[in-house]
């Protein structure tokens, strides 16, 4: 899967309610921030080499598409958090990292 940078150029707008419902519906593990528009979720792989490994793909594909996740990494744990500053909420921005991220991951979460 790939991320557009050209993408940056464009207006972001919020989801809607339904949009972001069906996010949520459809990418187990991906769960509502409390207090904000964000969604996130915890990967829990093999060791530090695996989840360091991991975060090195998600961080190449984040800087293309100029949109960067909030991150947390501790030996074999990563937690991400997304949400689109500019829209000030999730948009299509996050969905996209997101279905990148869970194919970075190889079915890997907490």
């Amino acid at each position: 899967m790939s991320l557009d940078k050209t993408r940056s150029l464009v207006m972001v707008e919020k989801l809607t309610a339904d949009a972001r419902e069906a996010f949520l519906a459809g990418n187990p593990g991906w769960n509502p921030v409390e207090g904000r528009d964000a969604v996130k979720k915890t990967f829990v792989f093999g060791d530090f080499n695996a989840a360091w490994g991991f975060m090195n793909r998600v961080a190449l594909a984040a800087e293309k598409a100029d949109h960067h996740p909030e991150w947390f990494n501790v030996y074999n744990k990563v937690e991400i958090v997304l949400t689109t500053h500019d829209a000030d909420g999730l948009s299509e921005r996050d969905v996209s990292l997101a279905k990148f991220i869970d194919a970075a991951a190889g079915g890997v979460f907490s």
